[in-house]
Parts: C-alpha cells; structure tokens; sequence
C-alpha cells in the first residue's frame, strides 16, 4: 500500500481499479435508494397511511436534499480531503438507513429520507471526485467516467427489481437495512484502497449562503408544482411560490458572482460541453423519475400487479440500460458525446411514447415495448451526459464539478416525480373516483415524460458540441478557463 499524501504522486495508482470497484459500489448503493423505494410505494401506503401526494415526499425529500447539498460537500471535499469526507457521508448513511427501515409513522419516514439524502450528498460527489483524481491518464479517465454512468443508469433500473424482490420477501424496511451491511464493508475498505487527495488552497472557506440558496431554490420549486393541483396552477399561492424560487436562483447568481470562494464559480458555464451534459442530466433526471413514478402505479394499482411482479418487469428495462449504457461508453470516443447523447434521447422518449396508450385492462405487453426502447437509451444518455458535464474540468475542481452533474439530476428526479404526480392528480382527482380515472391521469404523466425527453433531444442538438470536438483523449483533462480567478 502507497503511503499517504495530499495530491498524488507520479504515476498511476496500482490500486486505482480496485478503488473504482468500491467506489462505484457506494455508487450504486446511493443510485439505487433513489428508486428501489419506488417499488415499496404500495406497501408503505398502506402500512405508514400515506396519500398518492404524501408518498411521493419519501422519493422527492432524498432527492431534494441529495441535490440541494451535493454542490456544498463536493467543494468541502476538495478542501478537506476527499476520503475524509467520502468516509463521514458513508458512515451517516448507514446510520440513517437504520432510521428509515425502523420508521414507524410517515413523518418519521420522510424525515429519516432526508437525512439518508444529506448523507448522499455527502457521498456521491466525493466518490466522484476521487475518481477523478485517482485516474490521472486521460484514455482511462474516460473509461472510469464511463463506467461511473453506466452504474447511474443501471442503478436508477435495477432498483426497481430488487426493491420487487425485497419487499414481497422480507418487507419494504429491509430495502433500508441491506444497506447497513454494504456500507459497513466499504467503510472498513476506505482506508486500504482509497489515497486522501484534497486541493492546494490557501484558505478554507465555505460558501454557506450558496448552499442555502440552491437547496432552498428547488424545495420551493416542488412544493409549488406538488400543491398545485389543490390550490390551482394559476393561483397566488402557486404563482408566489414560483416566484420566490426564482429570487432565490437570482440570489444564487448574484452571491456566486461576488463570493470569494463561490459554491459555483461562475466561469465554469464558459464550458459549452460541460453545460450541455448538465442540462442533459437535469432533462434524465425529469424523464427517468417522471416515467417510473407512474409506472409503478399503473403497475401495482391500477394492473394488481405484486411488488415482486413488478420488479420482475422492470427486469427487461434493466437489462437494456446495462446494453445501452456499455455500447454508449464503447461508442463515445468514437463517434463523440453528441450522437450518443441524440440516439438515447430519441429513444427514452420513444418509450414514454409506447406506454401513453396503456389501459385499464391491459398487461404486460403493453409495457414491455417501451421499456425495451426506455432501457437502452436511458444507459447511454447516462454516459454521455457525465463524460460531457466533467470535460475538461481539472483535478482540483472535480468535487465541484461531480456535485454539479448530480446535483442537476437530483433536481431533475425531484421535479419530474412532483410534476407528473401533480398532473395525474390534476386528470384523475384525489383520490382517483375509479380505477379507469387513476389509468386517465397516468396516461397522462407518461405523455409529460415524453415531453421532458423532447427537451433532452433539443439539448442534445444544440447545445452539446459537436463529436470532433470531445472525442479524442484530451476529453477530461483539459482545464477550463480560470479568467475568474481560483475556486
């Protein structure tokens, strides 16, 4: 084992896969409660005497608060030692996985959500970030980044089959308590194949007030689109709501833009890759999470389907987004971000489209055509986007950089379950008077995720570069403009 040190030394890390393999695993651990709830959302219902838009919180209160802290400790990372604090996160998100699994009222269970979140936060920008750091040639930090989103996608999927698997077996709490045994295991790992790195500065300052801001920002945001369909979409509760998230996003910009040491430099978004394969992120995030929210719903409410039946379909998708997910990182440095980025976005919103017309009596042939189509796409937008969003970006900005990507996908997740839920809502009523009005008002949450994957097509056009520009070598390891000074 190599000694110790704050920034690298020469030379590749011999344990750099090794440190790959763990660090995706904690990962994928953090992807996968983002969506293996989803499966569970029936049973917690009934047990815990949730609402269709009160259960909806135990998926948007992770996201909200994975999202709206991840660019805090992602910075607070690259000062204090990135395994330092990778470690800290980890060990609070067994802790709260605990809490969740023993949860015994809904307030209880959404608290403890939030709080797993705030560990994820913690979590996945810093594992990222090691990355980053560990893979010091640019071919093979590629292929790392590549693998990294496959996990991305693959985790948002397989959820869905073991959260099937696990709560028709051993109930919907111990798809929170398997996570105490992982994580214990990749804690006592930390210290053998992880090598602390951290960045040359001076002096350590956070930025308290942009963390504020951008966690603040999309909580309002949500609960403006989750209330809406009670107060109306064009009410003064609403519109106000609305509208304070937007003074908050302009507060954001105006303390970032005089800050000494931003949360979000500003002279990042000269990047055009970088801020294409954000935006890419965010539309994933709103189209992933707003299709499977209603799916699981058409599925388990309104076909009678079981927890394990589901998980079992959602096999076909999974499987697909392991296809398109290694055929997208195995395409990319040949033909570039851009037309991956294209090929999964058609295809994503091809799925959304073939699952519209599902009905009352339908089955699992209705749903199987749109998520081998849902599947594959999903996998290489994944790859696209995070290579893109951490294109030329330096080492000592990749704790920034990685909480960017995961903190716009998290938004994404966040707001597209609270938008579709609200338009079901608003199509079907609470609660829905008839199975077919509950079938009416998903058929209608999967058109929205169509259209959230038509945004990611236009991003995908044009505001990604084009393939020569990013698909050679260099591709993440040439450092963006430092005109505004350093981080």
């Amino acid at each position: 084992m190599q000694p110790e040190s704050i920034n690298a030394p020469p030379g590749p890390d011999p344990r750099r896969w090794k440190a790959l393999a763990l660090l995706g695993t904690a990962f994928f651990m953090v992807i996968l409660d983002a969506t293996i709830v989803l499966t569970a959302i029936p049973s917690m219902q009934q047990d815990l005497g949730f609402t269709v838009s009160g259960v909806q919180w135990v998926l948007t209160a992770y996201a909200l608060t994975f999202a709206g802290l991840m660019l805090f400790f992602g910075r607070m990372a690259d000062l204090l030692g990135r395994r330092r604090v990778f470690m800290a996160g980890l060990a609070l998100f067994i802790a709260s996985s605990i809490m969740c699994g023993a949860a015994w009222s809904a307030e209880v269970l959404v608290a403890a959500r939030s709080l797993q979140g705030l560990s994820a936060a913690i979590m996945a920008p810093t594992a990222l970030s090691i990355v980053v750091a560990t893979f010091s040639d640019s071919a093979e930090r590629n292929k790392a980044l590549g693998v990294w989103g496959g996990l991305g996608g693959v985790g948002a999927t397989a959820g869905l089959l073991l959260g099937g698997l696990i709560t028709d077996g051993l109930g919907w709490e111990w798809i929170f308590y398997l996570n105490v045994p992982v994580g214990l295991v990749i804690l006592a790992l930390c210290p053998v194949l992880l090598r602390e790195s951290r960045e040359r500065a001076a002096g350590k300052k956070f930025d308290v007030v942009g963390a504020i801001t951008i966690t603040v920002a999309p909580l309002l945001i949500a609960y403006a689109v989750i209330q809406a369909p009670e107060s109306g979409w064009a009410s003064a509760t609403t519109i106000g709501l609305l509208l304070a998230a937007l003074a908050v996003l302009v507060l954001f910009v105006f303390v970032e833009s005089r800050s000494a040491a931003p949360l979000v430099p500003l002279r990042i978004f000269r990047n055009r890759t970088l801020v294409g394969g954000n935006l890419l992120m965010l539309v994933v995030g709103l189209t992933v999470d707003g299709m499977l929210f209603p799916l699981t719903l058409y599925a388990q409410q309104v076909l009678r389907y079981s927890a394990l039946q589901f998980g079992l379909i959602s096999a076909v998708m999974t499987v697909m987004s392991v296809v398109g997910a290694f055929a997208g990182q195995a395409l990319v440095t040949r033909l570039g971000i851009r037309p991956i980025a294209i090929a999964g976005t058609l295809l994503i919103g091809a799925g959304c489209l073939l699952l519209i017309p599902v009905s009352v009596n339908g089955s699992f042939g209705d749903m199987v055509w749109g998520l081998l189509l849902f599947g594959p796409g999903m996998g290489a937008v994944f790859v696209a986007a995070q290579i893109a969003a951490l294109t030329g970006v330096p080492e000592e900005e990749s704790g920034l950089a990685a909480g960017l990507v995961d903190t716009l996908f998290n938004i994404g997740s966040a707001l597209g379950i609270a938008t579709v839920t609200s338009v079901a809502i608003a199509v079907a009523g609470e609660p829905a008077d008839s199975i077919a009005a509950l079938n009416d008002g998903l058929r209608a949450a999967f058109a929205l995720a169509a259209v959230f994957a038509a945004l990611g097509l236009a991003v995908a056009l044009f505001v990604l570069t084009r393939p020569a520009e990013v698909a050679n070598d260099t591709a993440v390891s040439e450092p963006v403009s430092t005109a505004g000074g350093p981080a």
